[in-house]
């Protein structure tokens, strides 16, 4: 038998605020507003709002398992992050899910609905590329499960994420592609809606700008899925300006790699006449003809340090039955050269 029980949604839905909010007011947290509370706790007794007690009981007790969720499970970089996870989890007792959204918004929401569902204490998050909207993500952290992001993350200020310094690690590369005397840098652009996407177009576009370089918007293509092939046919149109980049910059890897080909394709030498940079430096980078200058993120030390944050997150909860502090960690980049990029011999120096 079902009943039509007043939730923290509906409550949310009729303020016009998050589940996430309605559920500090009603806990009396300091962040939320006088105002906030007040009008919360007044529609939330005229609806009869009761908290369910059954599922608050079964939240209460510890399963010692970690849910995860990642973009790609075959993708180099997060497969490093599994492993840092699973590397600091089974040393402190607790076992993993690991899930995959296939970067689809619809998988997100199905995977995190049934990690909640499988009891997990907290969830470890990276966001699929489609992922612009996170009603999915406010109704769990209203429900009081602790959540840490990763790389892709959730750039809310109640939310703890551990990144990468994507703006600097691109800056480094753009800088480096200058220093062996490129003038007409083409970027290779990722997924609009993710802050990482940002980040890297920022440190291209701050290293062009340091060096009194211009910034031409034809040189920055869209490649939003960054694969192989999107890399390519990106490059081929860059290929096909009267006058041509120098150098291309790439949101990722893949994208380099199909960059390559198609300046090869064209009967163009890299780097003479075309030198190219990467990013996340996958395992297959170096073995590139030539081998590709990438970006390296500390993948395994990201899953490790995700995985402590989490975990720390859920031992406070489950002692001291207190809302953990969000908290954001950034991680260094480092730009590893190869030959891809050597126009004049020069290694990067920082």
């Amino acid at each position: 038998m079902k009943y039509n029980q007043v939730t923290i949604k509906d409550i949310a839905r009729e303020l016009g605020i998050s589940p996430s909010t309605v559920s500090r007011a009603l806990k009396d947290h300091p962040d939320i507003s006088p105002e906030t509370k007040k009008a919360v706790n007044e529609l939330a007794e005229k609806l009869n709002y009761q908290p369910n007690i059954v599922a608050l009981s079964l939240r209460q007790s510890k399963t010692n398992t970690l849910g995860v969720i990642i973009p790609e499970i075959v993708h180099f970089f997060f497969s490093t992050v599994i492993s840092g996870i699973e590397d600091v989890a089974y040393s402190a007792g607790y076992n993993v899910i690991i899930t995959q959204s296939n970067e689809s918004l619809q998988r997100e929401k199905t995977d995190i609905k049934a990690l909640f569902n499988s009891r997990v204490d907290g969830m470890l998050i990276s966001l699929s590329r489609e992922t612009s909207s996170f009603e999915h993500i406010e109704g769990i952290l209203a429900k009081g499960v602790p959540m840490v992001f990763f790389d892709r993350v959730y750039d809310s200020p109640t939310s703890s994420k551990i990144i990468v310094d994507d703006h600097s690690g691109a800056k480094d590369a753009t800088q480096h592609l200058i220093d062996q005397g490129c003038v007409r840098i083409a970027h290779l652009e990722g997924p609009p809606n993710l802050d990482i996407t940002k980040q890297r177009l920022n440190g291209y576009l701050e290293a062009l700008r340091e060096n009194n370089l211009p910034v031409n918007e034809d040189l920055i293509m869209s490649c939003p899925l960054g694969t192989i092939e999107e890399g390519k046919i990106a490059t081929e149109k860059l290929l096909q300006m009267p006058n041509r980049p120098d150098a291309i910059f790439s949101t990722n890897d893949p994208a380099a790699m199909g960059a390559m080909q198609a300046i090869k394709e064209a009967g163009l030498k890299i780097p003479q006449d075309i030198a190219v940079v990467g990013f996340s430096n996958w395992f297959f980078s170096a073995l590139m003809d030539p081998p590709l200058t990438s970006v390296d993120q500390p993948g395994f030390e990201m899953g490790q340090e995700a995985a402590k944050l989490l975990i720390r997150q859920i031992e406070v909860k489950s002692k001291d039955n207190q809302e953990p502090q969000p908290e954001t960690k950034i991680l260094k980049t480092r730009l590893i050269v190869r030959d891809s990029s050597l126009k004049k011999g020069k290694p990067f120096k920082k």
